[in-house]
């Protein structure tokens, strides 16, 4: 049964989220922070950049667990770590944040020019956020490796594994991504996984960290769902693969979270075919549905727009499916097998 600091957690967090999303969606379309949903066939502007609302929902949940805490028990286990797991999702948030906004910030004749960071400032600027999961060497050098077994990586674990983790997660979970509902539905799924596992384990920070930004992300998914008001941009999905991390890390889960996360893995090879210039997106038919738009299948959205004919929340629906599936299986095999 879910321990009454925890549920409290989830319930806090789902509904700052609920409630500062339409409040956001207002404030960005106020100052021209909206972007085009190219496909809808009428092509309209919504506002783009979910990441603050997802973190106020993160950050408003986790703290309601640490005052809990320490309200009935007068202390909290692992302080440190959930400080140093929180330090690093604020660091990547405000990462995708400052990338959302820079993509209106020079002005260019009659509209905005969209710079955005390059593709190769990504990773370099994300790395840093690995600082505070290193400082206090987070994890369990000790890892079951998938088709290897278990190998303790000493003191390679927390200087090299844990910033690879947290650049690798933030970065290849943005690939997956651009269809309404895409970003946050498979990250509730995945990270609702993770929460449970962590759970079952007993690794309470960890599993807390997992069901909170999900139900941040639930939340989130009532405006970002077909057809969406608002994008999450990038500060939402940085936020989401660097949890995903971070929850792995902490959680000493590597193994589950690295095969739950076989999506984004076949997702990155799928791109390094296309030398990661190929986009998700589809061409919108007149019923509707989204066409592959290359001869090439170079996303796992090509690859079910290939399967028939399917408009956008059923290619969502889809994938969020598979990932439920595959989760469930892993879940099955792992506490219950």
């Amino acid at each position: 049964m879910m321990s009454l600091s925890l549920l409290a957690a989830v319930i806090v967090s789902f509904l700052a989220t609920l409630f500062f999303t339409p409040k956001l969606i207002i404030f960005l379309q106020r100052i021209g922070m909206t972007g085009t949903d190219i496909q809808k066939k009428d092509r309209p502007k919504i506002a783009e950049m979910g990441g603050p609302a997802v973190l106020i929902g993160f950050l408003s949940g986790i703290f309601a667990y640490i005052w809990i805490k320490v309200f009935l028990y007068g202390s909290i286990e692992s302080t440190e770590i959930i400080f140093a797991a929180i330090s690093t999702v604020i660091i990547v948030a405000l990462i995708g944040i400052f990338d959302d906004l820079s993509t209106l910030m020079k002005k260019a004749g009659d509209g905005f020019k969209r710079i955005g960071l390059k593709q190769w400032q990504k990773p370099l600027l994300t790395l840093p956020a690995a600082i505070p999961l290193m400082a206090i060497m987070a994890g369990n050098s000790v890892v079951s490796v998938p088709f290897i077994g278990t190998v303790d990586f000493g003191m390679m674990y927390p200087l090299f594994l844990v910033p690879l983790a947290i650049v690798g997660a933030s970065n290849a979970y943005n690939m997956l991504a651009g269809l309404n509902g895409l970003e946050a539905g498979l990250g509730v799924v995945l990270l609702s996984s993770l929460g449970t596992y962590a759970y079952f384990s007993n690794e309470m920070s960890a599993a807390v960290m997992a069901f909170v930004i999900a139900a941040s992300l639930l939340a989130f998914l009532r405006y970002n769902w077909y057809p969406a008001r608002i994008m999450p941009g990038d500060s939402v999905t940085y936020l989401i693969g660097t949890a995903i991390a971070v929850v792995a890390i902490i959680g000493n889960m590597e193994k589950f979270a690295l095969l739950a996360f076989a999506p984004w893995i076949l997702e990155f090879f799928l791109k390094l075919r296309s030398r990661f210039k190929a986009q998700n997106f589809g061409i919108v038919q007149n019923d509707g549905t989204l066409k592959a738009p290359y001869p090439g299948t170079y996303s796992l959205t090509h690859a079910i727009m290939k399967m028939g004919m399917f408009k956008e929340w059923q290619i969502v629906s889809i994938l969020i499916v598979s990932e439920t599936v595959l989760c469930s299986f892993l879940l099955w095999l792992y506490l219950l097998v």
